[in-house]
């Protein structure tokens, strides 16, 4: 097979500009291997990058799709971890709304045991992002009270359930009492219904968070800092209700926060190879013994890419989106 169908982003726009077109089977560089897609993850970054606000790093592939699971169908030269026909799930560079991709082999991760191959798809997005930025170098003590907003969507039940099994208290927020349900079915202690409840004073009441977990950005950013405990760590992914606010600072300094964010597609090959090595051992695990499970909202043809990113738009999700060549 020589030529495969993808999906191309025609421009920059709505869901409609995404398109199916044809492309050359890519070859596996020294260091890669070629997985033949069982599917592949609908992330954030991808409704970002079809809306031309988050370009691709240089070398990546123009095309949508961070995350994919599937068959290893040949290897680079110097690969010796993998063979031909393992089954894995990997993050990538760009390119996993496709039929193949080219991976590095060491951002590359065994389907952990009693996971379908198809829901993996929607793992390594989310798992990396989640570890990568409350875990990697951080010592996060058992019993911490961990803030997460959005539980149901794909990285907040990612958090709510890695937060839970690794022995944290969490909190998080969601939109409707289904939602708070479904959360707290993930492991969640308490689910808070932003419609109808205040987290500040639910999370005060409870000692304040020690990590938290933020898309919302807007006015979130002050109340987050009044939801905070002493030394609470803020860690911010994405902006819906605004990246430029007026907000006071002084808590800060007087409950020495820290505020930070990151993207993750631009990090060093060797940072996402370190962060892969981890989650194999310390996380990969749990999901064979049941404490960590896939959460899959819908599974729907790679040609309907444009249909799925109307659904993550409208919201309301419980997992991940999945697109199957």
């Amino acid at each position: 097979m020589t030529e495969m169908t993808v999906i191309e982003i025609s421009e920059s726009g709505g869901p409609e500009v995404l398109v199916p077109a044809k492309r050359p089977v890519p070859e596996p560089g020294p260091g890669q291997v070629l997985i033949r897609v069982a599917s592949a993850g609908v992330n954030g970054p991808d409704i970002s990058q079809r809306l031309g606000h988050y370009a691709p790093p240089p070398g990546a592939s123009d095309l949508p799709g961070l995350e994919v699971a599937g068959e290893v169908a040949a290897l680079g030269a110097g690969v010796t971890r993998w063979a031909v026909a393992d089954q894995v799930c990997a993050l990538t560079k760009g390119g996993g709304y496709a039929e193949f991709v080219a991976v590095e082999a060491d951002h590359v991760l065994a389907v952990p045991d009693g996971v379908d191959l198809i829901d993996a798809g929607g793992l390594c997005e989310t798992y990396f992002t989640v570890w990568s930025n409350f875990f990697h170098r951080h010592d996060v003590p058992e019993g911490a009270l961990f803030l997460v907003h959005g539980g149901s969507g794909g990285i907040g039940s990612t958090a709510v359930q890695l937060g839970a099994a690794l022995g944290l208290r969490v909190f998080t927020t969601a939109g409707s009492a289904a939602a708070c349900a479904f959360c707290e079915s993930l492991g969640a202690e308490r689910a808070i219904d932003y419609g109808q409840e205040d987290f500040v004073e639910i999370v005060r009441a409870a000692g304040g968070a020690d990590l938290i977990l933020d898309f919302v950005g807007g006015d979130y950013v002050a109340r987050n800092f009044r939801a905070a405990a002493t030394d609470c760590r803020i860690v911010q992914l994405a902006f819906r209700a605004g990246s430029k606010i007026e907000v006071n600072l002084m808590p800060i300094m007087i409950k020495r926060l820290t505020l930070t964010g990151s993207t993750l597609r631009p990090r060093p090959d060797a940072f996402k190879a370190a962060v892969a090595g981890e989650l194999a051992e310390k996380v990969w695990p749990l999901f064979g013994t049941g404490r960590l499970r896939c959460v899959t909202h819908a599974v729907l043809p790679l040609e309907e890419a444009a249909r799925a990113h109307a659904m993550m738009e409208a919201g309301g999700l419980r997992g991940k989106i999945l697109l199957t060549p």
